[in-house]
């Protein structure tokens, strides 16, 4: 078995004809891009792009592979030099069982069945072109065609205040609108933690992703996980939710808690800090933005959890203050990838381009000593480090 780094939540901000996708993507997040930097930059061997069932997305992965660019896998994926694409979608779920709008994951073996989920939606949308946009059904109709098609459905960013299962999509359990034997895994965002999750009991059932939610180049792989697999390949990811023959997630490697932007409940207004239990704030509004940390705490079923891999957590490049763009293109340059130097790479090899701040930092981060100040309302925690 070998180890594999993997991140299963990218978006697209704009198609090979210049259009946007996920408008609230960067302009430069496209299909290319995307794969170029995962492979040579973050190091990242297998990633699932959730925009694949925009017309124009499957053009230009056709056009990839018609130019000899990328081939098509025998068990699942699209493989890129050194990287393995997943085509995948957002989409929007808000039924007569919802409370607010849910988003989900789903994931498909080949171009074929993509093109096949792509045509089906389009029926069932108002735009197939974009991002995440509303399914006009049930969940569990979406369920059904998922799995019809040999697909994967995993909800994601689970715990957020807006568009997710537990912000505002059910009342107190997932069975409100899905069924959970069709479930392969749950994503967990950026403001929680394995631990967090697993004070939900109908939760200890399934394998945790730790996903980025990438909107722009930068942000791939600030969240991501280990496995262990024979190969990058949909069959074999397939296998490693459900912990077959040696498959499966042996580490999450995920932001603290503290630096998603929804980990604690602030003010709708001036988005200062309150208690969840405070009906109106000090500049006078009642609207309160619940954060992530409170809301489990509302939800709490467990008392005690499963066996789960090891959370590491990582802060990415881009996060430690002072790292400016020059210093991170010579850390690349020396050592490879982004994934080499935050796990890799001694602290003596990174002095010798790094300021001992910014490497102190790094060390700091690998043992979870970080100081953070924690995040919420939209607004994500920030890395403390000494002067």
């Amino acid at each position: 078995m070998n180890s594999y780094f993997v991140d299963l939540h990218i978006h697209i901000g704009r198609n090979w004809l210049g259009k946007a996708v996920k408008i609230t993507g960067s302009k430069s997040l496209t299909l290319s891009n995307i794969l170029k930097e995962s492979s040579r930059h973050k190091g990242i061997h297998m990633i699932g792009i959730i925009d694949c069932h925009s017309p124009e997305v499957l053009k230009e992965i056709h056009d990839l592979i018609q130019k000899g660019m990328a081939y098509e896998k025998k068990d699942g994926g699209i493989q890129f030099e050194d990287v393995t694409l997943l085509l995948g979608s957002e989409i929007e779920i808000y039924d007569e069982h919802c409370n607010g709008p849910i988003h989900v994951l789903a994931f498909l073996p080949t171009i074929e069945k993509m093109e096949t989920f792509s045509n089906w939606l389009s029926y069932r949308m108002t735009n197939i072109h974009l991002s995440s946009q509303r399914f006009y059904g049930t969940g569990k109709e979406l369920q059904f065609k998922v799995k019809e098609l040999g697909g994967l459905f995993i909800p994601a960013h689970v715990f957020t205040p807006f568009k997710s299962l537990y912000g505002k999509g059910v009342e107190a359990s997932l069975t409100e609108v899905f069924d959970p034997d069709l479930i392969d895994g749950i994503e967990l965002g950026l403001s929680a933690d394995t631990k967090m999750a697993d004070a939900i009991a109908e939760l200890h059932r399934y394998t945790y992703l730790s996903n980025s939610d990438a909107h722009s180049l930068a942000k791939i792989a600030r969240e991501y996980q280990e496995m262990y697999m024979d190969h990058p390949s949909f069959k074999e990811l397939e296998w490693a939710l459900h912990q077959v023959n040696g498959r499966r997630v042996v580490k999450n490697f995920g932001l603290n808690p503290l630096l998603g932007k929804y980990h604690k409940t602030v003010c709708g207004q001036c988005l200062k800090q309150r208690s969840s239990s405070e009906d109106t704030c000090s500049c006078g509004t009642s609207k309160m933005i619940k954060g992530v940390s409170d809301r489990i705490e509302e939800l709490k079923t467990a008392t005690t959890s499963p066996e789960r891999p090891e959370y590491f957590y990582q802060v990415p490049l881009e996060y430690i203050p002072t790292l400016g763009k020059k210093t991170l293109e010579k850390l690349l340059q020396r050592y490879g990838t982004e994934m080499d130097i935050l796990h890799y790479r001694t602290e003596e090899e990174l002095n010798e381009i790094a300021s001992s701040k910014i490497v102190d930092a790094i060390m700091k981060m690998r043992k979870g000593k970080l100081s953070i100040s924690a995040g919420g309302g939209g607004i994500y925690g920030k890395v403390n480090i000494s002067s």
